[in-house]
């Protein structure tokens, strides 16, 4: 984070995108940022207190089940708050976590087995651990501790036979916000998505549009700005939160394949303080007239996604990862001997 901002001081850049992953959901950057250049650099990517609020697994979830988004049984179950007036408060946060074992043999009596232990930090597999049993909790509460050090640890139902589905997030400066439909990426290994297609089909149109606008709605409460995606469980027409990314994911393309939208362009135009019905891309989407330069529409006009464009066409994304399939599918780091994409209009690679 510190060596990100002091280039960006040093070389006098206009603004900072730190692409996936690691310090693109750490809300040290853009504090960072804010705090250099008397706060004239741009960060592409949700202010720092956004970042913190929904980018955390714990608080996500307590403001999700405080506007009345569905959550799964959990440690922090009926935990609220008022987030617009005063965030989320420390005592509130303390009750959602175990911090001991015995804690959370404790909350696991009112969750119920089988569960699963998380780190509130964790990611792409790590810090995540199943558990059906109260001697199975004791290790994965350790090996979920020794995975992420340092991350507050809950515990949430186990929810079996569901869909992994997820809405992208687009939102600006000024208040507006918009779903720009959504992914299905249930094809998973280890926790971490193989194979990922976009509009999800596996939910009705009815209750994913309820799923896009929670999403819509968990992103307005907390100031969110540019791009994010709010992933749910989905099982028999219910659905419930799981987590939200504070990034743009690598999976951005099939967004913009269904939707047309340039999504690190309109991260871009955002940082400039473009509002959404004024980015070309984002207009034609939502069937509104090309801006026009001479006549901007303002930053208030209200918007509509009743009319947004239906998406066009289905997408298929896979990720090729290079892993030895002979042991277990662990990572290797054997040499790329030749790769070779044939890339057309409707195939990327």
């Amino acid at each position: 984070m510190d060596l990100i901002a002091d280039v960006a001081e040093s070389k006098a850049v206009h603004g900072v995108w730190a692409g996936w992953g690691h310090a693109s959901e750490n809300p040290r950057l853009p504090e960072r940022i804010s705090e250099i250049a008397n706060g004239k650099i741009a960060f592409l990517g949700p202010g720092p207190d956004a970042m913190r609020a929904l980018g955390d697994k714990v608080g996500s979830t307590i403001i999700a089940q405080s506007v009345g988004v569905p959550t799964l049984p959990w440690s922090g179950a009926g935990m609220r708050c008022d987030y617009a007036n005063g965030g989320i408060p420390e005592e509130t946060y303390a009750k959602a976590v175990v911090a001991t074992v015995e804690q959370a043999i404790e909350a696991a009596g009112a969750v119920g087995f089988p569960l699963m232990v998380k780190a509130s930090e964790g990611g792409g597999g790590k810090g995540i651990r199943k558990a059906s049993n109260v001697e199975e909790l004791r290790i994965a509460f350790r090996h979920v501790q020794s995975e992420v050090v340092g991350s507050p640890v809950f515990l949430m139902a186990l929810a079996q036979s569901t869909r992994h589905l997820e809405v992208q997030v687009l939102a600006d400066n000024y208040g507006n916000a918009i779903a720009l439909y959504g992914r299905d990426c249930s094809v998973q290994r280890r926790h971490q998505k193989i194979i990922e297609e976009g509009p999800p089909i596996a939910a009705d149109p009815s209750v994913f549009r309820q799923m896009e606008d929670d999403a819509v709605r968990l992103a307005k409460t907390v100031g969110y700005v540019s791009v994010g995606t709010v992933e749910y469980l989905y099982h028999d027409g219910t659905y419930y939160f799981l987590e939200m990314n504070t990034r743009l994911q690598v999976e951005h393309p099939i967004s913009e394949m269904i939707t047309n939208v340039n999504l690190p362009a309109a991260m871009l135009a955002v940082a400039m303080g473009v509002p959404l019905h004024n980015i070309p891309d984002v207009a034609a989407f939502l069937s509104l007239p090309p801006p026009d330069p001479l006549n901007l529409r303002p930053a208030t006009y209200p918007i509509d996604s009743n009319h947004r464009r239906e998406a066009l066409g289905h997408v298929i994304a896979a990720r090729i990862t290079a892993e030895n399939p002979d042991a277990n599918f662990q990572p290797t780091s054997g040499s790329i001997t030749e790769l070779k994409f044939r890339t057309t209009p409707n195939v990327w690679g």
